[in-house]
């Protein structure tokens, strides 16, 4: 069954239970989005994926509003432009999104995103320019800056939730100064995926973070360090303990990087692995979201359990 809706003007066919965000994306149109995953049920949490529709009060998320007969969105109407550039603001003004996935960069560039606007008056905060650190976007929304750098948040001026990065063992780190609270972790760990519901939002407004209970060290926790927070965080908020490490050492290096599918080699399940190498070193496995197995989700042995290929044979004995 086929459901006749519009979209930006355009009269088009939808198959019976699409999403307004699905609907779009068949047609080429650029929608952003962050806390949606294609293997996650959509929470409506970051609202960059907002359109316009004809008769409603509010912008609706198309990550979760299904195609309904008679429809009619706009996608990129002025109102809806000022959202997504407005969230898209608050976001990089309190949170490190340097590491972030590259599209994520890219729309903050497309929007005109300006995260400084936010900064409080030099009168309230005694900072004047020339107390910005190197690292601070300027004022100019204009200035040219690498992608990857021009997202940091202000160090002066601003509010942002930076706080020191958890090393409590030597698999992942947690760098919550780059969490965005998408949720996409929380529902990875709950019964999404692997039932263990180790985390959750902790707080409440800006104090709001991703938590054990009672903030317990994750290596105290229910953790069973599936990884599977890792595999859909899209911030670096949660990255493998070999990429932290060659990141802060500057030698992480995607353009020499290679990418192999393979299966897992541990069970009989069939789970698909994607192994990111870098200098012949296994730096990051992940698995992909569309295959019928896996759904992207590993067990702890899929995905940190690949030491063994840089393994070194036994010397033998004389």
């Amino acid at each position: 069954m086929t459901i006749n809706i519009t979209i930006n003007g355009e009269e088009c066919s939808v198959g019976e239970g699409a999403t307004l965000l699905s609907a779009c994306r068949e047609r080429g149109i650029d929608m952003p989005t962050i806390c949606h995953a294609p293997n996650l049920t959509p929470v409506n949490t970051c609202r960059v994926c907002v359109v316009e529709m004809e008769g409603a009060r509010t912008l609706v998320p198309s990550c979760s509003r299904q195609a309904a007969e008679g429809m009619a969105i706009s996608t990129h109407s002025d109102r809806v432009l000022r959202s997504r550039r407005m969230v898209l603001e608050l976001l990089a003004s309190s949170v490190d999104l340097s590491r972030s996935e590259p599209d994520l960069l890219r729309w903050i560039d497309e929007y005109e995103a300006d995260p400084s606007r936010h900064a409080m008056s030099e009168e309230a905060t005694g900072a004047s320019d020339n107390s910005r650190s190197p690292s601070q976007p300027p004022a100019s929304a204009d200035a040219s800056q690498e992608a990857g750098t021009a997202y940091l948040p202000p160090s002066e001026g601003c509010a942002t939730v930076a706080q020191p990065v958890k090393l409590q063992d030597n698999l992942y780190v947690r760098d919550y100064s780059r969490c965005v609270l998408c949720y996409k972790c929380v529902q990875a760990c709950g019964e999404e995926a692997q039932n263990t519901f180790a985390i959750s939002v902790a707080d409440r407004g800006f104090a709001a973070t991703i938590s054990t209970e009672f903030d317990t060290p994750l290596p105290d926790s229910a953790c069973v360090y599936c990884g599977n927070c890792i595999g859909v965080c899209p911030t670096g908020a949660l990255v493998f303990t070999t990429e932290f490490e060659l990141r802060e050492a500057g030698e992480w290096h995607e353009e020499r990087q290679e990418v192999t599918r393979t299966v897992c080699p541990y069970c009989g399940v069939g789970c698909n692995l994607e192994l990111r190498t870098q200098d012949e070193t296994i730096v990051r496995v992940t698995s992909p979201s569309d295959h019928e197995v896996s759904h992207g989700h590993l067990c702890i042995k899929g995905r940190f359990g690949t030491g063994f290929v840089k393994a070194q044979d036994p010397t033998p004995n004389d």
